[in-house]
């Protein structure tokens, strides 16, 4: 009998757009003790390079006071994928509310930064946290090196730091990382390397997931891929990153920032926010994402459109239908020959 193939997918991002997606992509990883992957289960292997630069609320602390990398968003994509979200995902997201200099960290985060001391390496700790949570899949740190996040404002202003960046209502210019020649974890470079389709996003475009993109050796490895790379379209402007930008704009500002093209498609959602959501989300000066399907042709992508709006307190992908729509665009055209 021969052997069933599956496909590997690697995800790129940071915050709470990578941890959408990777929760929706989880149900279609194949469990590691079955060598036969099934039409339902088509992912062999799924592997998030997520962004360090953060430096605001716990994670900043850990950052500044313990000298270990931001565990933050690694947390959130831990919890993403683990087998039990409900128990150990709310352990690892338990923020703590009281307490001389525990109040406002949560337990993962602190979990991250005592194994990273204990076993000296920030990787590591990373490996052996996803072991206790059994998640379905791997994730690395897009550096393990103490990198910040710069960037040029519109009105000349130069800006250090992920939250200040942010903050900031001048519209930017350009980001860039301090070092600029940072190196990639060796696994993720191979990671990329063996993919069948690279997912970049969604996220905050120039905190989220620039920040990845602008190290040299994970640039080279998606431009030199054969595999489909997908960018997810955000939902939302943000506001102080991309206020008015439409989804070509963003493609736009990957462009500039990464040479040579390194995006084949985009994914977008069609489906309207109701107006009593927009009108909260106006108030802090956001609005939904327009698409642009000319601008995107002339940029030389190819457009997917699906409705994969979820409102609840705070809008967010569908993770289970962004996860099909992925599957059915991607799955025919994969493995690579």
């Amino acid at each position: 009998m021969k052997k069933k193939t599956g496909i590997r997918v690697v995800a790129l991002g940071g915050g709470t757009g990578l941890s959408a997606l990777l929760r929706g992509l989880k149900l279609h990883v194949v469990p590691r003790h079955d060598p036969y992957p099934t039409g339902q289960r088509p992912i062999v292997d799924l592997a998030a390079i997520v962004t360090v630069t953060d430096d605001g609320g716990s994670s900043g602390r850990l950052r500044r006071e313990n000298r270990v990398l931001p565990p933050g968003d690694i947390r959130n994509c831990m919890v993403a994928l683990s087998k039990d979200e409900a128990l150990l995902g709310r352990l690892f997201q338990y923020r703590f509310s009281a307490g001389r200099g525990l109040a406002g960290h949560n337990f993962g985060n602190l979990f991250l930064a005592a194994l990273t001391h204990i076993t000296g390496d920030f990787a590591e700790a990373v490996r052996v946290s996803s072991r206790v949570l059994a998640i379905r899949g791997r994730i690395f740190p897009s550096t393990v090196s103490n990198v910040t996040l710069e960037a040029i404002l519109g009105n000349g202003e130069r800006v250090h730091g992920e939250t200040r960046i942010s903050a900031s209502r001048s519209p930017i210019r350009k980001v860039a990382l301090v070092p600029p020649n940072v190196r990639p974890l060796t696994e993720a470079i191979e990671a990329l390397r063996l993919a069948d389709l690279i997912l970049i996003g969604p996220g905050s475009l120039y905190t989220s997931i620039l920040p990845n993109l602008l190290i040299p050796d994970i640039a080279r490895a998606i431009a030199h891929s054969r595999a489909p790379r997908v960018y997810i379209a955000n939902l939302m402007t943000q506001p102080g990153e991309t206020t008015n930008y439409s989804v070509a704009e963003h493609l736009r500002a990957i462009q500039t920032h990464v040479k040579p093209r390194i995006v084949d498609y985009v994914v977008a959602n069609r489906q309207k926010v109701s107006p009593t959501v927009a009108r909260r989300y106006r108030k802090q000066g956001a609005s939904q994402v327009t698409i642009d399907p000319a601008r995107l042709r002339k940029s030389g992508v190819r457009l997917l459109l699906g409705n994969l709006l979820q409102e609840h307190d705070k809008i967010r992908h569908d993770s289970a239908r962004l996860a099909r729509l992925l599957l059915d665009a991607f799955l025919p055209r994969s493995p690579k020959r």
